[in-house]
């Protein structure tokens, strides 16, 4: 397995603000520059409510897909007290860099998708949703076009800002600028133009209430943008695969990942020879 660390600021020329993160951690199952297959890519998003990166729902995530055929990347994304945008910025870097890479890392440039867990799960909702947003295109030129999602993977994802709201994650992305913390309420964001997304959660989340995946998932609907939505009968917050390896045994659960590739190949996430 190939591994390499990009420093998304340096390599954008984008001034970084002190504090900030914004690295993306490469893994690839060949060399890059010969590769002999062409994959699709997935960018993994831990949670951590905007205040750290879990561990467990980072590079173990990425050998899951790697095992199903995809290349993946994780993002060491900005925490607290860097606020909004920097978030959106080093996720909107990513994926253009995926992008603007391709044919040396033997990804499809047109087959790049996104998984976030909790306030991860939030951050790649707002990639699959704002896209468009002015900080991305005055920050990128014209690679901000490179910055949207081919689909998006939401998992127990922080959505609401309001009556079911994780309120700490919105206060480590905004600070206490209320006026923010209602824009980025993500089930208000989405439009039609928005990415196809996989949803899961549990029943009886005891972190972030399964009514954010509700909203967002209402959301879609309503803008008629093609969507999937798991929600399983029991589970604690933070299962990321659900396996031993990431603390929580839900075999239940487990099922996400497959159900999430099938879902994704149905879209043309396939690997080719």
């Amino acid at each position: 397995m190939f591994c390499e660390k990009i420093d998304l600021y340096k390599y954008f020329s984008f001034k970084k603000a002190e504090g900030a993160q914004g690295y993306l951690n490469v893994y690839l199952p060949e060399a890059p520059d010969y590769p002999s297959r062409v994959r699709p890519a997935m960018l993994v998003i831990a949670g951590g409510g905007y205040g750290f990166v879990s561990p467990r729902e980072k590079e173990c995530v990425a050998l899951a897909y790697i095992a199903k055929g995809f290349a993946a990347f994780t993002l060491e994304y900005s925490v607290a007290p860097v606020t909004y945008p920097a978030q959106l910025l080093e996720g909107a870097m990513a994926l253009a860099y995926i992008r603007k890479n391709a044919e040396r890392l033997g990804v499809k440039p047109d087959k790049v998708a996104a998984i976030g867990f909790s306030a991860g799960g939030h951050l790649a909702g707002m990639l699959g949703t704002l896209f468009n947003a002015t900080e991305i295109k005055a920050a990128l030129g014209k690679d901000a076009v490179l910055s949207r999602p081919d689909a998006v993977i939401l998992s127990y994802p922080v959505v609401s800002s309001g009556d079911k709201a994780h309120r700490g994650s919105f206060i480590n992305l905004c600070g206490n600028n209320e006026k923010l913390i209602k824009a980025l309420s993500l089930e208000k964001c989405v439009k039609a133009d928005a990415s196809p997304a996989f949803i899961w959660t549990t029943v009886n989340d005891n972190c972030v209430p399964s009514e954010n995946s509700l909203l967002i998932a209402s959301a879609y609907k309503a803008a008629g943008v093609p969507f999937e939505l798991h929600i399983f009968e029991s589970g604690v917050h933070g299962l990321s695969l659900a396996t031993e390896e990431t603390a929580w045994v839900n075999k239940p659960v487990q099922k996400w990942l497959p159900l999430s590739v099938t879902w994704l190949k149905e879209r043309g996430f396939i690997l080719n020879d």
